[in-house]
């Protein structure tokens, strides 16, 4: 399979990541969409599925935005063209389209966010407009004509009347029509309208791209809960002053003292990141095993969670619950493995554990049975097992 039309990861990191759209035709060579229109309808239906349906002209209001979840006879109301229905994490409830995340592993775990999947009718669109993030644009199903190129930001003049940021004033620099298995890729910030040729669906694989501000707010939230937060600033040195209204130069570099201490706090930074970036998107998709592994206390978990250890040793194959995300940051002497936003810190011969985790979504069964030996290990995967976040296919 040539995902990325005959360039290696690397040159496409090199080359394009972040930097220019590329189009790849049989990106996915023979592709056949692993859900239906009629499924995708059926998940809109669901709580806790996220989805929305977009219409081009809706009782003559502009690009009007409808959120999930819908009833049944919604869908039969609907006009016959002009329309789309997007479904938000596909992944995170179908096994196979999990399964194209693997393609893309190229890019770090903590980066990859889901997939999305857009069913329209002839017609059917979102409109022009940009996203803050790189997207993978595969088509499923059906066809779709792309119109891409020029960089837009919040500047951009948009439509008024509409709860969507749609482009009002847009052309494109390059028009391509995608069949299935051909795939477009874009960067941030780059605008794009695609519009459906005849009944289709488009796969948007999605990244995460954390502003500023989420980093900033989460990292001190993170601090502020840390048991030394309470702690008061003081002054034992105080001196009088000519004037009591006075900020002396030395409270202000007592503050900065305290801030840059926490701040150049690296393993908290990695900590707390670690956590962050692997928060489940959906807590619906990742919940507890309905017939845990083991109860108890530690040493009961171990010795209650043998039927785990026998299925490992059977070579079942595990995997990754399709909501769940992991990743893992190296320190000296230890290693924290992250998973659906909870820290684990392994040391020594119980390194190893974490990058195996974190590598796919299927683990290698041969190393984890070896590994799993360990006891302490074998607790730590009845945890995940317990947790939701692994589970035997």
């Amino acid at each position: 399979m040539d995902m990325l039309g005959g360039l290696t990861p690397s040159e496409f990191l090199r080359d394009y990541w972040q930097k220019k759209p590329l189009v790849i035709r049989q990106a996915f060579p023979d592709f056949q969409c692993p859900v239906s229109a009629d499924e995708l309808a059926g998940l809109a239906c669901e709580e806790g599925v996220e989805s929305r349906i977009v219409i081009e002209n809706d009782d003559g209001k502009p690009w009007q935005l409808h959120n999930g979840p819908f009833s049944p006879d919604r869908f039969s109301s609907l006009p016959e063209q002009d329309w789309t229905l997007l479904v938000q994490g596909l992944d995170h409830w179908v096994p196979d389209i999990a399964d194209l995340l693997e393609h893309f592993r190229f890019i770090p775990n903590w980066r990859l966010d889901d997939i999305m999947a857009s069913f329209a009718p002839k017609g059917g669109s979102v409109g022009p407009h940009y996203d803050q993030y790189d997207v993978f644009l595969l088509q499923a199903q059906g066809h779709r004509r792309w119109t891409f190129g020029g960089h837009c930001d919040h500047t951009s003049p948009r439509v008024e009347g509409t709860p969507l940021r749609i482009l009002s004033s847009w052309d494109g620099e390059e028009t391509v029509t995608l069949a299935p298995g051909d795939m477009l890729y874009l960067p941030p910030g780059i605008g794009h309208h695609g519009v459906a040729e005849d009944d289709c669906i488009t796969l948007s694989v999605g990244f995460r791209a954390p502003t500023v501000d989420d980093i900033l707010t989460g990292f001190t939230d993170f601090l502020c809960s840390q048991s030394d937060a309470s702690d008061h600033l003081n002054d034992p040195d105080l001196k009088i002053q000519d004037n009591p209204g006075t900020i002396q130069p030395d409270v202000v570099d007592r503050l900065e003292t305290v801030i840059r201490e926490k701040l150049e706090a690296r393993r908290q930074l990695a900590l707390w990141f670690g956590q962050f970036s692997t928060a489940p998107k959906s807590m619906d998709i990742v919940v507890p095993a309905e017939e845990p592994a083991s109860t108890g206390d530690v040493a009961e978990a171990i010795h209650a969670g043998e039927h785990l250890a026998e299925a490992i040793r059977a070579g079942e194959q595990l995997r990754w619950n399709e909501g769940s995300r992991f990743a893992y940051y190296e320190f000296a002497s230890e290693t924290a493995l992250f998973v659906d936003g909870e820290q684990f810190l392994l040391k020594g011969d119980a390194q190893p554990f974490a990058p195996l985790l974190c590598s796919g979504a299927r683990v290698d069964m041969p190393t984890l049975a070896r590994l799993s030996e360990d006891e302490a290990l074998l607790g730590l995967l009845t945890t995940l097992y317990n947790q939701g976040s692994i589970y035997f296919e």
